[in-house]
């Protein structure tokens, strides 16, 4: 059985929206990979994720309390179908209505056996007709490489392989459908679909902001006052950009459509910001032709307008 995503987030049941963040954020920062070296400390980054994303959402955050772990495994719409299927909760409709109740039990709802409850209440056993299949979310980790230029995934879930056409261009928080491959159908109902929700992990050199991309351009001091022709990584391979002469720490140069592709419009953008870099261990000529400019030049950089 999972663990209670309250429990994962250390949090009370009644905890509000302000404090599932801050316990969520206190969380990703200590088991980031990027930060935490212990070969656990991912998989609990990911669970730490999984259980924000569910109570962040009031609506996800709802089912969850209700259903318990097998929450994406209801139909958004079980309520109206029960209803429907029953004439109402107490059966009644004429004949061969049953009474669906819920015991005490996860989140005082109580232990709901679901294979029990879609298998006889919607495949006829109950004389209400099939249900078709519910549909079912998984997240798809991604690096931003493998979301730039998409391609073919075969993922593993649960025992059973998936393969995945990931569309070139692919954000963090889009979902990718699988068409009939969510939960079964009771009957000849059709099955749900299964929705991957894509994730890309955080990268050491670029950084995404909806299309747009931007990556540090680290010059060097000659060459932002003089100007120079540099090369700049892109996610699809390396760019020649022109620093202009005069430039400082922070100065943005923009390569059109560089940035995340989009199958539906423009692409985003590419942004080299330039960090301009000095020596941390100057040579004896190097201090020399530095101890010569500072006699020479007037330049005062607190005194900018």
């Amino acid at each position: 059985m999972a663990r209670d995503y309250y429990e994962v987030l250390g949090v009370p049941r009644g905890a509000d929206t302000d404090e599932i963040q801050q316990a969520y954020r206190k969380l990703a920062r200590r088991y980031h990979p990027d930060v935490n070296k212990d070969p656990t400390a991912e998989d609990k980054f990911k669970e730490v994720n999984e259980a924000y994303q569910v109570l962040s959402d009031p609506n996800t955050r709802k089912r969850y309390d209700r259903f318990g772990e097998d929450f994406r495994r209801v139909p958004e719409d079980y309520d109206e179908r029960v209803r429907a299927g029953a004439g109402g909760y107490g059966g009644g409709g004429g004949g061969g209505g049953r009474r669906v109740h819920f015991g005490q039990g996860f989140g005082g709802q109580g232990p709901v056996d679901f294979e029990d409850l879609f298998g006889q209440m919607f495949t006829g056993g109950g004389g209400y007709g099939p249900i078709p299949g519910a549909d079912q979310e998984a997240e798809l980790e991604l690096t931003l490489e493998e979301a730039y230029r998409g391609g073919k995934r075969t993922l593993a879930l649960d025992g059973r392989q998936y393969d995945v056409d990931i569309p070139a261009g692919v954000l963090d928080g889009q979902r990718i459908r699988l068409a009939g491959q969510g939960g079964r159908g009771g009957g000849d109902a059709p099955p749900g679909d299964l929705y991957l929700v894509v994730r890309i992990k955080p990268h050491p050199r670029f950084r995404v902001q909806g299309r747009d991309i931007y990556v540090d351009l680290p010059v060097s001091p000659w060459e932002a006052v003089l100007g120079a022709s540099v090369v700049v990584p892109t996610p699809g391979g390396e760019a020649k950009v022109k620093v202009v002469p005069g430039s400082s720490t922070g100065r943005k140069l923009r390569l059109r459509g560089e940035g995340m592709p989009n199958p539906r419009g423009a692409a985003g953008n590419l942004y080299a910001e330039i960090k301009v870099m000095v020596p941390s261990k100057p040579t004896a000529r190097e201090r020399e032709l530095f101890e010569q400019l500072a006699a020479e030049s007037n330049f005062d950089p607190r005194k900018m307008t």
